[in-house]
């Protein structure tokens, strides 16, 4: 099997679920890993068999890497993002795309000029009820999707903004939870609807008065084939209970996934407390799946490591379009 030479920007507490899926899955040759911290990134890459380098244009030139995935802060993502394209190595990297618009165009443009491909981390594409959704919509069992709603309530204490420093702030976070809690659902929308053409929202900060982010927002959507959207997100429910995605079809019939329930995954802090499973399912002949694939998807769910397994799913799928120049 033809492999391509990776490799990791950022050793921090995401970084170790890229390196497991680099090490696993088989179109990877794991080679080399960059960080700011010297002995951190050297006991990383002694973890994992793997040159070590502190300056990323170092690494770029002379580690043989052909894709790396970003795993930075967020307001580190364009700058490395940018000398890696504009070395010729491939992006993967870490939601959010950038911190800011200009950010993100910039990336883009440097993509677009070397001709590298460039992807953001969305895993929960690869969630086994996500994936039944995505077959349902391209078979036509809901007929046109009309509906799609995403609702988030979720929750981040003070410790959570505090364990690192750019948490929390426009400068470096980018923004609050549409950018950091709810962008896999936002991207499951989009994936499930189409193009979103008008937006009309409203966020505010209710009850998280040491940070300068958002904690909720509120959105109307209209999408390109004149199907409607309504987005809820928020992290002001202690304790958090879920957070979902339902599409409604032309035909009348419903679909959708509960991605998160309880306590939401932090990388590097907690674990994933509650599987994946298809929330609701009114397809005309298959009402009556809905407890049998839950129990499917919720016991193989448990019989795996969810942290780094869908990772490496995504992680596999980006470096076969590498190859397969798709």
């Amino acid at each position: 099997m033809t492999k391509i030479k990776t490799g990791i920007i950022g050793c921090g507490k995401v970084g170790h679920l890229h390196a497991v899926a680099l090490s696993e899955v088989p179109e990877s040759e794991f080679v080399a890993v960059c960080g700011t911290d010297v002995e951190r990134t050297g006991k990383f890459a002694a973890q994992y068999g793997v040159e070590a380098y502190t300056d990323v244009r170092e690494m770029l030139e002379k580690s043989g890497v052909q894709a790396v995935c970003i795993c930075t802060p967020h307001p580190l993502h364009a700058q490395n993002e940018v000398l890696a394209a504009q070395a010729g190595v491939h992006v993967l990297v870490e939601k959010p795309l950038a911190s800011s618009l200009r950010d993100c165009d910039l990336i883009l443009e440097a993509a677009k000029a070397s001709g590298v491909k460039v992807g953001t981390v969305s895993q929960r594409r690869f969630y086994e009820p996500c994936q039944r959704i995505r077959k349902a919509i391209d078979e036509g069992k809901i007929g046109r999707p009309v509906l799609g709603t995403v609702t988030m309530y979720s929750w981040r204490d003070e410790a959570y903004y505090n364990s690192d420093p750019w948490r929390g702030t426009w400068l470096g976070e980018g923004g609050g939870i549409l950018v950091n809690q709810a962008p896999h659902q936002l991207d499951l929308l989009r994936w499930f609807m189409g193009p979103i053409t008008e937006v009309s929202a409203y966020c505010g900060n209710l009850n998280h008065p040491t940070i300068e982010v958002e904690d909720t927002a509120v959105a109307i959507l209209r999408f390109a084939n004149g199907a409607l959207g309504q987005i809820t997100v928020s992290n002001s429910q202690n304790p958090a209970l879920w957070s979902k995605v339902g599409i409604h079809g032309s035909n009348g019939a419903s679909i959708g996934v509960q991605t998160d329930g309880g306590a939401m995954f932090i990388a590097g802090m907690s674990s994933i407390t509650e599987p994946p499973v298809n929330d609701i399912w009114t397809v005309a002949g298959e009402e009556n799946e809905l407890t049998v694939w839950q129990e499917q998807d919720s016991e193989f769910f448990n019989s795996i490591d969810p942290t780094t397994y869908y990772h490496g799913l995504q992680i596999s799928d980006f470096l076969r379009a590498i190859i397969e120049g798709r």
